[in-house]
Order: C-alpha cells, then structure tokens, then sequence
C-alpha cells in the first residue's frame, strides 16, 4: 500500500501525516510531495526520514492512493495525471467538489456510492463537512425545508499565513498579512472571495455541496461566513426548518447514537461545544438544541468541529480507509 501525501509540509498535509500515523493505516510506502523549494528536503513520519519528492517523481512511483491538499490549480493539473496511471485521488481543494461525474464524500453519509471507477474523489469543505455530519441524521427523520447557518471559523481555515497574522497582533507585532484587516479582536464577514452576487466562494460551497453530498435538492440553504481570532476549530450557528415536526428529546437521541456525533447540550452545567474542547479531536460536536419559538417545525443548534481534522484531513483519510477495507483501489 503506497501513499502519498500532496502538500505534505502544509498545515493540513502534516496533519494527514499525524493522523495516518495515529490511525495506524496499512501503508508499506509513504511518498511525502511538496513544492519545489521543499524537492529534496526531508520529514519525520514514524519515526524515520521520508525524502520530499515532486509531482512527476511521485506519479512515476504509481502510488495506490494520492491525497491531493495543494490548492485547486495544482489538483486540476495533477490529480488526472496520478488518475491516469491508476492512482486513486482523494483531493481536498474545492476543484472536483462541484464537477458533473466526480462524488463529493463524508465517509459516514455517502461512502456507499463509490465504486472502483472512481479514480478522482473530493473532500468536502471544512465547514460543509460538519453541518451535514448533523443535520443528515435529522434529515433522514424529519426532511429538512430550509437551511440558516452563519459560521464562525478559525484563521487555519486560511493557512499558515493568517495563522502567524494573528500570532504577531496578538503580540503587537507588525507583519505580513493575511486578511485586509486585522483579525485580533475582531470579526471578519469575508470567507474566501466575494462573487458577483454578493455571497463569497465559501457561503456558496454551504449552500452548495450539501445538497449534494445528501443526493437532495429540495431543500435549501443560505450562509454567511465570518472569519474570527480562533487559532483551530470552525463552529457553526445553525437554524433548520423541517418539513415535519420533531421531538426535541428524540433529536437528542438521534444525534447521540449518530456516529461521528458527539452531544454536549446541558445549559444547566454549561456544557456545549467550542473550538477549545474540539482542537485534536475527530468528531462533530453539536449543542444548544432549542425549538425556534418564532415559527413551526424549526430547530436551533451549534455546531462546531477542528478544521484540520474532521473538516479535510481526516476526512480524507476516512475516505482512503473505506476504499482500502472495501477493496475499492
């Protein structure tokens, strides 16, 4: 079993690395790609050095599986090349999500749809990974109408850039920056770019790749992303409308039993989910359950899982351990 890891130095690379270690996956061989400033260089990974190769070395190597987080040009040049020499491609880029033809997958939801001639597989957006982790379950039930959700996500959402942007205003200290302001103490509306209609790329990827991912359009969604001085962790203000009315215990139940799911919702201890208590974990939290008083059938939830993990990481390598036990490379 031959991986490798595109974008293998980078903030979501080297968190594959830490969780293909942590989970133990079956690899004989690691193929760690990177830039070419990084070609030749080497990485720790159990214990013993790797050598950072590039594109055309790695596609020559014919790896089983290639997990694509390079950013979206360099997985639209790269990963049919990999494709076309029998590598599998789990891509974490936005560059395949949305493309007739190509699956868009959360393990635990719509693994089952892939078969063997899926050779280029996307991996959701990171926020779009742990709204459908939640509302799915509740769907199945209840049949959602329409979808309110306004995130408050972490700077490693935007790389290592904004990440050192707030390390150093934090420190008082003058440096590059990542956003067109600052994001100590403050709260950016501005998720990746703005389009013509208003909405930036990642409120459409909400309201997008769910719909998708559920094979459903007849519910809808509407986002509003903001950016917030979080080191790690996205967390989401959700409001979903059903077509049929629920029983809040049973929701509770449901989302407790779903796996991948973990409920904290008891205002009377003050447990509920946030980014702190979610950091290095793989799961889903979600919390204060509420009946929205202001209309029927309608339900309010938080929602908050690590970007790095659960929302492009480890997601990705969940995908790489179902192709893997389901004999599907």
């Amino acid at each position: 079993m031959k991986i490798a890891v595109i974008g293998a130095t980078g903030m979501v690379g080297t968190v594959m690395l830490k969780i293909l270690e942590e989970r133990n996956f079956p690899l004989t061989e690691l193929l760690p790609v990177a830039s070419k400033r990084s070609i030749g260089r080497e990485l720790v990974f159990k214990g013993k050095m790797h050598k950072i190769l590039g594109m055309k070395e790695a596609v020559a190597a014919k790896p089983d599986i290639a997990i694509f987080s390079a950013g979206g040009e360099t997985s639209l040049e790269w990963a049919p090349k990999f494709a076309e020499n029998g590598t599998t491609v789990i891509d974490n880029s936005s560059a395949w999500r949305m493309k007739e033809g190509y699956k868009l997958i959360v393990p635990e939801i719509n693994a089952k749809i892939l078969t063997k001639d899926d050779k280029i597989i996307a991996n959701p957006n990171c926020s779009t990974i742990q709204l459908v982790m939640a509302l799915s379950p509740l769907h199945d039930k209840y049949k959602m109408k329409r979808v309110i959700v306004s995130t408050y996500q972490s700077v490693s959402g935007t790389g290592v850039h904004a990440v050192r942007q707030l390390d150093n205003e934090t420190k008082g200290i003058k440096g590059a920056m990542a956003y067109p302001y600052p994001i100590n103490r403050n709260a950016i509306p501005h998720c990746d770019v703005f389009m013509e209609n208003g909405y930036t790329k990642e409120e459409l990827k909400l309201a997008q790749e769910p719909q998708k991912i559920l094979d459903d359009r007849t519910f809808s969604i509407t986002a509003t992303a903001v950016r917030i001085p979080t080191a790690g962790g996205h967390s989401e203000s959700v409001n979903v409308e059903f077509e049929n009315d629920y029983d809040l215990k049973e929701v509770r139940t449901i989302l407790h039993n779903t796996p991948g799911i973990v409920l904290q919702d008891n205002p009377d201890t003050n447990t509920y989910p946030m980014p702190i208590y979610a950091k290095g974990k793989d799961d889903v939290f979600v919390g204060r359950l509420r009946r929205d008083m202001t209309q029927p059938n309608t339900l309010n939830m938080w929602i908050v899982s690590d970007n790095l993990r659960k929302g492009a990481a480890t997601n990705a390598i969940q995908i790489a351990e179902y192709l893997l036990v389901n004999r599907l490379l």
